[in-house]
């Protein structure tokens, strides 16, 4: 008898939790390449679809003022958007880190648990 309970014991405690700990290492790490933060990161003040104007041969202030004004528009839309991004990104990864501390700490105290609720289960019939 105590047998199946410590082989329980040792599945419940250390095999399972191992496993739940590599579940959640890989849905972090799904999540951080699914929102793509490292890349966003990288490229953030980077053209917005690479919408790029070329500067104009010769010189003509007004146009070369012109083409710098809408290749910083391009910029500045490029970083909002993937500063949005990257805050989702995290935002994702905080909750994903909430909810496996939840899983984890709720794995470990299930057989607690379940345990407690059987004793009061015959304190109530009894």
């Amino acid at each position: 008898m105590s047998n199946i309970i410590i082989q329980y014991l040792y599945w419940h405690y250390c095999a399972q939790a191992r496993a739940i700990l590599r579940a959640w290492k890989n849905f972090l790490a799904f999540n951080f390449n699914y929102w793509s933060v490292p890349l966003l990161l990288r490229t953030l003040f980077s053209y917005w679809h690479k919408y790029q104007e070329p500067y104009a041969r010769g010189f003509d202030p007004k146009e070369y003022f012109e083409t710098f004004c809408m290749n910083m528009i391009s910029r500045m839309i490029g970083s909002i958007i993937r500063t949005g991004m990257i805050i989702i990104g995290i935002i994702t990864e905080i909750i994903v880190v909430i909810a496996g501390i939840i899983i984890f700490l709720g794995w470990l105290i299930l057989p607690i648990f379940l345990f407690s609720c059987f004793i009061y289960g015959f304190r109530i019939l009894f």
